[in-house]
């Protein structure tokens, strides 16, 4: 998983704008940049899939030493597992999400507010089921002292729940059927595989049939069945009246949940 590093882009009008430009800090030192009230997407999970981009939000506060603005002063947050920061950002292959866009407004007292996104991208950044993970977020402190640039890397309590996008299909037949008579239900569950790149079969994963009478609203829990090794599903009902087939299952610590589109079955 290889990132570009990022930098300030831009400053206006006491707001700046942290965009994605390449550079490489340098002098590592106690900027006296901190950070507080870190918040990633809510406190909630984002479930990734093998090809759309997906942009969590955060929040932060930064506070800076005397005699620095905003225009000298940054901090630029990015997320990482299974290592330290420091090695996350500037390793080889190093295995990062970094910041999308971020926007930071002063407020007089040598701090700003900031909010933004960060970008995760299924193909440059994930690429193994390991990913499916809880991943830390840091900043990278930036400080101008006389034309050279001091950074730091800050830690922070905030977390970010990564989870592997989840689908599952239905199909009931046969179609129509007489009423009463034995209705097959069959469907197939798959969850992203970022190696593959592909969605791949999510074996022994137990899903709940759910029908749903023509003309109501409410689905109704049939039975419980467990998907074999290939991510199939199969059990039989008895077809008592027209209406609508569907599977679903609940989310896990490293997969999101998922229902299927219903199945329109008329009975005669």
């Amino acid at each position: 998983m290889r990132t570009g590093r990022s930098a300030l882009a831009a400053v206006l009008g006491g707001t700046i704008a942290l965009g994605a430009l390449t550079a490489q800090p340098a002098q590592a030192a106690d900027t006296g940049i901190r950070v507080s009230k870190v918040v990633v997407n809510k406190g909630k999970p984002i479930v990734v899939g093998t090809t759309e981009t997906k942009y969590p939000t955060v929040s932060f506060r930064v506070t800076w030493p005397a005699g620095h603005t905003i225009s000298t002063a940054s901090a630029m947050p990015f997320m990482y597992h299974g290592t330290t920061a420091v090695r996350a950002y500037e390793g080889p292959g190093n295995q990062v999400f970094l910041h999308d866009m971020i926007t930071c407004n002063e407020d007089g007292s040598r701090a700003a507010n900031c909010e933004g996104t960060l970008r995760i991208r299924p193909r440059e950044n994930l690429d193994s089921a390991a990913d499916a993970t809880t991943w830390k977020l840091a900043f990278v402190a930036l400080l101008d002292v006389k034309g050279k640039t001091r950074h730091e890397y800050l830690n922070s309590s905030a977390t970010l729940q990564v989870k592997r996008a989840a689908r599952a299909t239905v199909n009931a037949s046969p179609e129509p059927v007489v009423k009463n008579r034995t209705l097959t239900v069959t469907g197939k569950l798959t969850r992203a595989d970022w190696a593959r790149r592909a969605y791949s079969a999510y074996g022994g994963k137990a899903a709940r049939l759910e029908f749903r009478k023509a003309g109501t609203t409410a689905w109704t829990a049939v039975r419980t069945v467990r998907a074999n090794s290939a991510g199939s599903l199969k059990t039989t009902v008895k077809a008592t009246a027209d209406g609508y087939w569907r599977w679903m299952f609940g989310q896990t610590t490293t997969t999101g949940g998922a229902t299927s589109a219903a199945d329109y079955v008329d009975v005669r």
